[in-house]
């Protein structure tokens, strides 16, 4: 029997209501500050092209960690293998931008998807490109069909000012020899990284490729081969939420990459990509509303990877 996609996101919409006021927005980033929490949009994108949402689903958010997941590919798909030379496949266990698993660990970090690891990517892709930052804006361009998106400048500017403890991370791997170009020149580009901003249905779409095993369902593009797309789909399972990917894992049961903008985009392999935003954030720094959304997903849909 076919799924009725859309009435199980409108009731999803209307299920998740109530716990709107109750996460906490990123304010350690100020311009984040200023969003307000009640918001939530949802967005389906299916392998075959049909395009479900419901709630604020076309309003444009700070994509923020999400994009990292779009610089491993890029990343991934230029150097392959050679990457993890340089950074782990661990789950860390520790949050997002800790110091001190770094330095016990010699300037390795755990997982590309902790900040020492996504810098550690864009030093990678700043070996490559002129200019990391636009290299990769380009690529999401490509992936989300979407010539429009662009950076916040305010938000990049305001997480740079208050950027100390990546400076700290990125000098401390600089230390380790883990890292090729200027500090300032990776913080910088990893800043407007992290301030692309889309809505669910372009960041859906875009992550599409790695529901379809690598290509992009519209025009058969190869990003990346099977075998890498399962890899990268692995690390997403296991490291893409932060210190809370094993209780993610037991709730959702879909590989997902959240950010602190309150973005999370998930995937049910060969089927569909699905993305959640809602600004108010739990303990470990995930979309409060967006997990429970995903949660009732694959509860009310039947679809997990498990």
């Amino acid at each position: 029997m076919a799924i009725n996609y859309q009435h199980i996101l409108d009731s999803i919409c209307e299920e998740v209501k109530d716990l709107l006021p109750k996460g906490k927005v990123a304010d350690y980033i100020p311009q984040l500050s200023a969003v307000s929490p009640l918001q939530f949009g949802i967005a389906v994108y299916c392998l075959d092209g049909r395009t479900y949402t419901a709630g604020n689903a076309h309003t444009r958010f700070s994509t923020q960690s999400v994009t990292k997941l779009f610089a491993l590919a890029l990343a991934f798909s230029r150097e392959g293998d050679k990457i993890w030379s340089r950074v782990g496949r661990e789950p860390s266990g520790n949050p997002f931008n800790s110091l001190s698993q770094l330095e016990y660990e010699q300037g390795i970090p755990r997982n590309p998807f902790i900040n020492a690891g996504a810098l550690v990517i864009h030093d990678i892709l700043a070996a490559r490109f002129v200019q990391a930052d636009i290299a990769l804006l380009q690529f999401m361009r490509m992936l989300a069909r979407e010539p429009g998106l662009d950076f916040d400048r305010t938000v990049a500017a305001s997480e740079h000012q208050t950027a100390h403890r990546n400076y700290a991370i990125a000098h401390l791997m600089k230390d380790f020899g883990n890292l090729h170009n200027p500090v300032e020149d990776i913080i910088y580009g990893y800043c407007r990284q992290c301030s692309i901003t889309m809505n669910c249905v372009e960041l859906a779409r875009a992550a599409s490729f790695l529901s379809n095993h690598g290509s992009i369902p519209w025009d058969g593009t190869r990003i990346l081969d099977y075998s890498s797309s399962k890899r990268l789909n692995a690390l997403m399972l296991t490291c893409g939420t932060y210190d809370a990917a094993g209780d993610f894992a037991y709730r959702v049961g879909l590989p997902a990459k959240s950010g602190v903008g309150g973005g999370i985009v998930a995937l049910v392999p060969g089927e569909l990509t699905i993305a959640v935003w809602s600004p108010g954030l739990d303990a470990a720094g995930n979309s409060l509303a967006g997990v429970t959304a995903l949660e009732r997903f694959t509860t009310l849909t039947t679809r997990s990877i498990f």
